[in-house]
């Protein structure tokens, strides 16, 4: 069976859910009122993916989850999936790319999770298989899952509530969970709002599908935005991206960390790289006149790497 975006009503059920377990997050104007931030990185996980891994676990159910769970993450779906599962009191288990950060994965541990690290190309071909072999146990996929989308779309709930007449959000691109997840539920409450893809241009293989009309792998450059990016767009997600994306937006390295650093100057808010890139697409001059929302993904950065920034230099 192909795989569904979200209906409105998915989204709705899964507001409910969730509540009293991911926070509603607050919607800040920044730097002035045409730009405006969804602080995600205000999670108790410090990351949106607490939405969609409560939203998975709560329609997987008790009995189902009597065995455990596990997911494939390079750390905040991780971190939901292993929050929601100390809740749960069931074990937790993350397979982990080889270059997830330490802070991420420090984290994981200290929920209760235990941290399987392999090699990239493994992590990717678990996230195709929607499994591993020889894990027991429900697999939380963390963006190829109509309950993990439509938990995510719970984010657009919250921010036609506190503001309107939006003419574009804008989201970070790793897996596309997020995006669609947000566009999906956006397409029903403001059909003329756009939503926005960001990439950036070490690893922007949604940029490169949508010009060539397929999905087309790129060459990805690891950088320190751990959080997004990747060498090509998940074949199942392909469909639900083309028909709710508006286009992309690519950005540098260097534009990301300008946007981690005036994020943490300006507003005092932590940012990890992926956090920072919608508003670094923000900034290009593309929305220019515009009334943008920027999707705050998440602030899990490692403190060196932030320092490095807040240094004006890229770690």
């Amino acid at each position: 069976m192909a795989l569904k975006a979200p209906s409105l009503d998915d989204v709705n059920a899964a507001r409910e859910r969730i509540a009293g377990i991911a926070l509603r997050t607050p919607l800040l104007a920044f730097p002035d009122a045409r730009v405006h931030l969804k602080l995600e990185n205000l999670q108790p996980i410090g990351s949106f993916k607490l939405r969609g891994a409560a939203n998975a676990m709560a329609v997987a159910g008790p009995e189902a989850l009597a065995n455990g769970v596990y997911t494939a993450s390079a750390g905040n779906m991780a971190q939901g999936v292993a929050w929601c599962a100390k809740q749960l009191g069931v074990r937790c288990r993350v397979i982990v790319p080889d270059h997830a950060p330490k802070t991420k994965t420090d984290a994981i541990e200290r929920l209760g999770g235990e941290v399987i690290r392999v090699p990239f190309e493994q992590w990717w071909q678990t996230l195709i298989d929607k499994g591993a072999p020889g894990m027991d146990g429900v697999f939380v996929h963390p963006f190829a899952d109509t309950a993990v989308m439509a938990g995510n779309g719970t984010i657009a709930l919250e921010l036609f509530e506190d503001i309107d007449d939006v003419d574009a959000i804008i989201v970070p691109y790793g897996g596309g969970g997020l995006s669609c997840g947000i566009a999906a539920a956006t397409l029903a409450l403001s059909p003329r709002t756009k939503v926005y893809a960001v990439e950036v241009e070490t690893a922007a293989p949604l940029t490169a599908s949508l010009a060539a009309g397929s999905p087309t792998p790129v060459t990805r450059t690891q950088t320190f935005i751990d959080g997004m990016g990747s060498g090509a767009v998940y074949d199942e997600m392909w469909p639900i991206v083309q028909s709710l994306l508006a286009g992309t937006v690519v950005v540098t390295v260097a534009q990301i960390a300008a946007a981690v650093k005036l994020l943490a100057e300006r507003a005092r808010i932590v940012a990890e790289g992926a956090g920072a890139a919608a508003l670094a697409a923000a900034m290009t001059g593309k929305f220019d006149g515009q009334r943008v929302v920027c999707i705050v993904s998440g602030g899990n950065i490692d403190m060196d790497k932030l320092a490095t920034i807040l240094h004006g230099e890229i770690p």
